[in-house]
């Protein structure tokens, strides 16, 4: 008989359903042992990346309801081979705050109903260790805060351990955030706001004799609500920037490897592995979550979304979108970080400069109340919670940090061009702008693009006073040459022992057609000190350069495209000029 191909688990979470209906499943298991040696657990990671999945992993290991399926669940696995002694030992306490609504005017009524719900649940499932009367007692008094501290002096007396588990912890308040504002925010997690003192009961049953709660794992996105709610969570350890943990979540090369080769090899991947590989290397990889890790994982999503897209259009090998809309809306939520009122502020700023250097040196905060945002090590830190910004080695002894991948440098790029528009700054016609970028790597006509930005910048005068450095213009460059995905844009390229100021490679794994690729050199006067002798200095020595660039082997290979150097002379906002030099 015929075995069907495993089932692409994208948007799949539950366990039960991966490992009973036939989905591809990539075991984790090998992080239950040491994730035993913590009783209290806080992990923070960004989104796409896995956290349900894992929360119902926990769930399925450690519930004494299943101990019947123990081997459904779990034969063939690390964890399997060799189970620890505390597996279905707990009653399993879940709270899954996705599920709560957001809106201001519901959330608590909403919060009361999902946590009370849950609790109800707990309760029923284990007759055994909670008799009816103890049920009727708990779920009497009208407060999800009263039943929990009924709950956990129940569990203490009857010598019951209990695991709660939290997924996305921070869901609601983050939305509540972004749409209510501050205010509404601030009464839901401070003072005796509903959720603050839901936590100030979860962290009471964590502590002193008899515990109530005997082990517990939070997740969410970011550390900002975990601040605000608890303190900091001072009785649990927060694991997210352990080494040890880093690859629990998330997908190592390895496993991506084998996933490509099984989808390569039942029909739904058309590309080789290696090429598969190599492309989402570029779009998907690449994040770090200690400072002493030295392997990137790749986005567990991105990854599934790639195959997914694979199979659905086989006809064409490489997805005609690698973001997944998903993504895009997700990380969209981040828009009122840098724009309160319709104006940026100073998070834009960093956000601009770090677009700009490609790169930040930076410690990581493990919390920090939300209004302490504006302090630049702790919107740094949430960029890389939320996945933005990731470890890439360290300069002078702290982090260095940088945006791990093309999808992430993309969606940056986007919110550089979304806030420009948003405050009237600087706004184009992108469908028209998009087909300047492909006529330019397609027909190599590549001064209609330049010329496009210049003459719009000379209508919209509220763009002048923000390009009034090189690296802002090269980083503004960068946001609108990225409007599609026809080019990688590397900056500081390195070219025959120099370094090129941009680089638009030619994304030819994707456009096998394409025929122009561009390496470009910025140069810059301010608007006080120009003079006709000094600019031609500085276009001479781009020329030099750029023609020692241009002889670089690694471009004389790629005999199917066309490299074409280009100077821009910039003077203040204004571009001057335009060279061209052409490969020899």
């Amino acid at each position: 008989m015929q075995i069907s191909p495993m089932n692409i688990p994208y948007g799949v979470s539950d366990y039960e359903a991966i490992r009973t209906r036939n989905f591809y499943f990539v075991d984790k298991t090998r992080f239950l042992p040491p994730l035993e040696q913590h009783n209290f657990v806080v992990f923070i990671r960004p989104r796409r990346f896995g956290k349900s999945s894992w929360l119902t992993i926990l769930e399925a290991y450690y519930d004494k309801n299943r101990t019947d399926q123990f081997d459904t669940f779990f034969a063939g696995t690390d964890i399997g081979k060799s189970p620890t002694s505390q597996a279905n030992q707990y009653c399993i306490l879940y709270f899954n705050f996705s599920r709560v609504r957001s809106e201001r005017e519901h959330v608590q009524a909403s919060f009361e109903l999902h946590t009370q719900s849950r609790l109800r649940t707990c309760l029923e499932s284990y007759p055994k260790d909670f008799s009816q009367e103890v049920t009727s007692s708990i779920l009497a008094v009208p407060s999800i805060h009263d039943q929990l501290n009924l709950l956990f002096d129940a569990v203490a007396k009857l010598d019951v351990k209990l695991y709660v588990l939290i997924d996305e912890y921070d869901n609601f308040a983050n939305n509540i955030l972004v749409h209510a504002g501050e205010q509404a925010y601030h009464d839901l997690t401070h003072g005796d706001g509903f959720f603050r003192q839901f936590f100030t009961v979860i962290k009471g049953g964590t502590s002193g004799l008899g515990a109530g709660i005997s082990r517990l794992f939070m997740t969410g996105v970011s550390p900002v609500t975990l601040d605000d709610v608890t303190s900091g969570f001072n009785v649990g350890d927060n694991l997210s920037l352990s080494s040890e943990f880093d690859e629990m979540l998330g997908l190592t090369e390895p496993e991506v490897q084998g996933i490509l080769e099984y989808y390569h090899n039942v029909g739904y991947v058309s590309l080789e592995v290696e090429e598969a590989l190599t492309i989402m290397r570029e779009w998907y990889n690449g994040y770090r979550f200690s400072k002493r890790s030295q392997t990137d994982v790749f986005n567990t999503d991105m990854v599934w979304h790639f195959v997914k897209e694979c199979k659905i259009n086989r006809e064409t090998p490489i997805p005609d979108s690698l973001v997944d809309e998903n993504v895009r809306i997700d990380y969209g939520k981040l828009r009122h970080l840098i724009l309160v009122n319709r104006q940026l502020n100073g998070n834009f700023d960093r956000l601009r400069a770090i677009v700009e250097e490609g790169q930040i040196v930076s410690e990581i905060v493990k919390s920090f109340p939300l209004e302490q945002l504006h302090q630049p090590q702790n919107f740094t830190s949430l960029l890389y919670y939320f996945g933005l910004l990731t470890f890439r080695g360290t300069e002078i002894g702290q982090p260095m940090l940088a945006p791990p991948n093309q999808t992430i440098l993309h969606l940056m790029y986007e919110y550089i061009r979304r806030s420009l528009d948003e405050v009237n700054w600087f706004r184009i016609v992108e469908d028209h702008f998009n087909r300047l970028i492909r006529l330019m790597a397609w027909k190599g006509e590549w001064e209609s693009v330049f010329r496009y930005l210049a003459e719009q910048i000379e209508a919209q005068t509220s763009i002048r006073d923000y390009l009034s450095r090189e690296k802002v213009i090269q980083g503004f460059l960068l946001a609108y040459l990225n409007i599609n995905d026809v080019f990688f844009c590397r900056t500081e390229y390195e070219f025959n022992k120099g370094y090129v100021d941009l680089f638009l490679e030619p994304f030819v794994a994707k456009y096998p057609d394409i025929q122009h690729g561009y390496l470009i050199e910025l140069k810059y006067l301010k608007r006080d000190q120009w003079k006709e002798a000094k600019a031609e200095e500085l276009l001479t020595e781009a020329e030099h350069q750029l023609t020692n660039y241009l002889k670089d082997l690694q471009l004389q290979r790629r005999e199917s495209l066309k490299f074409t150097g280009l100077v821009l002379l910039f003077c203040g906002w204004e571009l001057k000029e335009i060279r061209e030099i052409a490969a020899t």
